[in-house]
């Protein structure tokens, strides 16, 4: 009865064994085998960069230029084979025009608020290039004082001396200059800023500073810059006799390169500062008036008063008495 009982427990036991055997396929592949490789992740391939093209210059701008004021008799030249023509207020100029002031007479030029040119008598200026960011001048003859406002945008060229490669060249961008071009002699004096000044070699050039002057005799360098004066030099020589006839040669002596006017009228100085002129006079008493003015502004004057009495009898000869001083005694 023992054997029934054996093989009634073994059952159990291998249907325990036989689930063992039939789980572990089930394990192994749940368990331990390796999952499968994951793709990679491939991005996109990226966009090309879109060709930028090339930036174009910025062309220049013309800008405006006017006649705003003046007065007296001041003249406009304008293109080859024109004439001169009668200046009118509001005035548009153009590189290449020319503008003239006579005897006692002044004209200012405007361009906006960026600069202003203005013109004393016996002034004579050229235009020349007009953009946004450049204006040059060309001073003939005469004096002309610039202020400029460009505040660094805008440069402002005035030359002098003539059209070569020995002409002068100041230059600024902000500030206020006078510059006087009288037979070859060019002087140049700064008031507020400061100014770029070269001569003969474009290369060597000094700096003009507020209250400071510098000069350029033909063909030369500038000179030092110095401080500038207090007073300036004037002799007049006047005549001590009274006049027989209406005109008076007036002579005299001022500084290189400072503007010189006999009752209006301009007189220049040499390269040695000395000046000839005649004034045409009236019968009577006539006052003359010298004045000569620095490039800072300095203004000295001189003035005479002249006697002409044209109908005094002529200086003539007294025979007898010439007899007497020449002999000791009288003619036969």
């Amino acid at each position: 009865m023992a054997a029934p009982s054996s093989r009634s427990r073994q059952v159990p036991f291998l249907v325990g064994v036989v689930l063992i055997l039939a789980a572990l396929p089930v394990g192994w592949f749940v368990f331990l085998r390796e999952p499968p490789a994951t793709p990679p992740v491939v991005a996109p391939a990226p966009a090309p960069a879109p060709v930028m093209a090339a930036a174009e210059p910025v062309a220049e701008q013309k800008v405006d230029l006017e006649l705003s004021t003046f007065e007296g008799t001041v003249d406009v030249w304008r293109g080859e084979g024109g004439k001169w023509l009668p200046a009118k207020k509001g005035m548009a100029l153009i590189p290449s025009d020319v503008v003239r002031t006579g005897d006692g007479s002044y004209a200012v030029l405007v361009n906006g608020e960026t600069f202003e040119v203005r013109m004393e008598a016996g002034t004579m200026v050229s235009v020349g290039e007009l953009t946004s960011s450049l204006s040059k001048f060309l001073l003939d003859n005469g004096s002309a004082t610039a202020t400029v406002r460009g505040g660094k945008r805008h440069t402002f060229e005035l030359k002098a001396g003539g059209r070569d490669k020995d002409e002068v060249v100041a230059s600024t961008d902000n500030g206020t200059f006078t510059m006087n071009n009288d037979k070859g002699t060019v002087r140049v004096g700064a008031r507020e800023g400061q100014v770029k000044l070269s001569g003969k070699d474009k290369d060597r050039f000094v700096i003009v500073r507020a209250g400071q002057e510098s000069i350029v005799r033909q063909g030369d360098n500038p000179t030092a810059p110095t401080p500038l004066p207090k007073s300036l030099l004037l002799n007049v020589g006047w005549p001590k006799n009274q006049l027989r006839e209406r005109k008076l040669l007036v002579t005299g002596q001022t500084d290189p390169g400072n503007r010189v006017e006999v009752n209006g009228v301009v007189a220049l100085p040499d390269e040695a500062g000395r000046f000839t002129t005649t004034v045409v006079l009236k019968e009577g008493s006539n006052d003359v008036k010298v004045s000569a003015r620095r490039v800072g502004g300095l203004v000295e004057t001189s003035q005479g008063t002249v006697q002409v009495d044209t109908t005094l009898p002529p200086i003539g000869v007294d025979p007898k008495l010439l007899w007497e001083e020449t002999t000791g005694g009288a003619p036969p």
